[in-house]
């Protein structure tokens, strides 16, 4: 048995818990936040059998788009910000970070 932990951002939650109903795999959505633009990521819970993996992973893939954002840089952390002109930069958001992890053991009460 084997346990899912996918980090997905907020737009592409819906999307991925639909389709995680829809291929019959029950999982535990929590509410977290990403470190590098501080915005809302859910991360979801998913508990399987070792042959079940390849089958959640093209869920999450076929779910989860990786696209284009632009983000304000925040000001910079030393120095004189008499210069420092926050121009938009665009960035990759999206996608999942997902870990598969071994269970050693698994009760449902």
């Amino acid at each position: 048995m084997k346990l899912i932990i996918a980090i997905v951002q907020d737009k592409d939650s819906n999307r991925l818990s639909g389709e995680l109903v829809k291929a019959n795999f029950r999982a535990t959505k929590l509410a977290s936040t990403g470190g590098f633009l501080r915005a809302g990521n859910t991360t979801f819970m998913i508990g399987v059998d070792d042959g079940q993996i390849d089958a959640v992973m093209s869920v999450i893939n076929k779910s989860c788009k990786v696209r284009e954002q632009l983000v304000t840089p925040v000001t910079p952390m030393s120095g004189t910000t008499d210069s420092y002109l926050p121009l938009p930069v665009e960035v990759q958001v999206g996608g999942a970070t997902v870990f598969v992890m071994p269970v050693d053991r698994f009760e449902h009460f």
